[in-house]
């Protein structure tokens, strides 16, 4: 029954759309930009990775870094600390009084990168007071959409074939807009949402399915 009671509550939270930009798309890349949406309120950081950009990711991204700058599309950016940046992302959530987090394929990489800088900084407990849990859109987008015939599940192609609108993905501030219009459209039910949602501590668990899905 407790169990229940927080996941009611959790539905009752408002949403956070979060992103991140990194170096790479391996387990070990670090972040460069980090973006939350949540109605009228974002929050959008630049951090200097410590690490190399790797190339793909510079060419998707137009991220790089010049004698310790980062420069956007040739453009110097203002950055903050990896900490600063998290420190500023729990405020935010703070904010917003434990709202649920919401992004696209952040299961298996954002949520994992967040992790580990949380735990380096020492936050994660800080952390996951300060949000109600996570729900990643692709695997609810494949629950909600799997007779669309749809040839991807990315959130670039999602946006295009259900909105009809084309946008600059791979910047994590103009994903996050996206991302909160395709939700608004996807209109997961409390029960779907229940099943999609996951913490830090359960990501590595299987995540719930219906129980009609093979």
């Amino acid at each position: 029954m407790h169990q229940e009671a927080d996941e009611e509550e959790t539905l009752k939270h408002p949403v956070v759309f979060f992103d991140l930009e990194t170096t790479g798309l391996g387990q070990d890349s670090e972040i460069i930009q980090l973006a939350a949406v949540s109605g009228g309120h974002s929050l959008n950081l630049y951090v200097v990775p410590r690490c190399h950009i790797q190339r793909g990711a510079a060419r998707v991204t137009g991220f790089k870094v010049r004698r310790q700058r980062l420069f956007l599309h040739h453009r110097l950016v203002f950055t903050n600390t990896l900490k600063e940046v998290v420190v500023s992302f729990i405020a935010f959530l703070q904010m917003l009084g434990r709202p649920l987090i919401v992004g696209h394929n952040i299961r298996r990489f954002d949520c994992r990168l967040l992790a580990r800088a949380l735990d380096d900084l020492n936050l994660r407990a800080t952390f996951q007071a300060s949000a109600s849990g996570f729900v990643d859109t692709l695997p609810l987008a494949r629950e909600l959409l799997r007779d669309h015939g749809l040839q991807s599940f990315g959130q670039e192609n999602l946006v295009r074939e259900l909105l009809g609108i084309n946008y600059k993905a791979h910047d994590a501030l103009e994903d996050v807009r996206a991302l909160q219009t395709l939700y608004s459209f996807l209109q997961p039910s409390p029960d779907v949402l229940r099943r999609h949602t996951f913490t830090l501590d359960s990501m590595d668990s299987k995540p719930g399915v219906p129980r009609s899905k093979r």
